[in-house]
């Protein structure tokens, strides 16, 4: 049974998570400060993570940026802050999902759903890698490689960039690409797929994807 960290200070929102998240047949866990969720995190195994921006102690920005320096676990932040800016920072840290509040229990769950999937594919895949240029991407461990140094992705990060790679040539529009990545469980602005992009060029000072004007991204073939 996979288990969930919630990591929030509000009593009663702890409550109906943990209910609704048991009832859909997960495991749970409750940190109910940013300090609290760093020393469960080290001590325990957990296979997500649900965490709050507004914490006492430390935010959760923190949180996120001090686990994200020792694991690539799925987290999906919660917050009651519904600016750009702060979806913005919260995609730089490299979290997986961003759901605003007040939001739905059933799409919250699928939301979880759909990231454990992710995961489970990604651990639950052959050793295969592709290889562009000076940039190899193993998809079995969800590393990339650049001139022979490694770098951890966020599985969006990762699924966009093999999409890329496996459509050489091709024009992605961000529509495509969240119909392919996101499916159904996409609730937001498009342009979320700008952010990754500028992520993965930003981590891995790569040159090679394009931005096709008003369409979105392309790589080219290679001859």
């Amino acid at each position: 049974m996979e288990k969930i960290l919630i990591v929030e200070d509000d009593f009663d929102i702890q409550e109906l998570l943990q209910n609704f998240l048991q009832e859909a047949g997960y495991q749970t866990a409750v940190a109910k400060d940013g300090l609290e969720a760093v020393s469960m995190f080290s001590k325990e195994g957990f296979h997500l993570i649900l965490l709050d921006i507004m914490l006492p102690k430390i935010d959760g920005f923190t949180v996120c940026e001090l686990i994200r320096r020792q694991s690539q676990i799925p987290i999906i932040m919660l917050t009651a802050l519904s600016g750009e800016e702060e979806q913005i920072r919260g995609l730089d840290l490299q979290v997986d999902d961003y759901i605003t509040k007040p939001f739905s229990m059933p799409v919250l769950v699928r939301k979880i759903g759909a990231v454990l999937r992710r995961s489970r594919r990604g651990q639950e895949e052959g050793h295969q890698t592709l290889v562009y240029r000076n940039l190899v991407l193993d998809l079995d461990s969800y590393l990339a490689a650049v001139d022979g140094r490694e770098y951890e992705l966020t599985q969006r990060e990762f699924e966009i960039l093999r999409e890329l790679l496996t459509h050489q040539g091709r024009v992605m529009t961000r529509q495509n690409l969240l119909d392919r990545l996101w499916r159904y469980d996409f609730y937001g602005d498009e342009r979320v797929v700008d952010t990754h992009i500028k992520n993965l060029r930003k981590k891995l000072g790569i040159d090679f994807i394009q931005t096709i004007r008003g369409v979105g991204y392309k790589i080219e073939r290679e001859n």
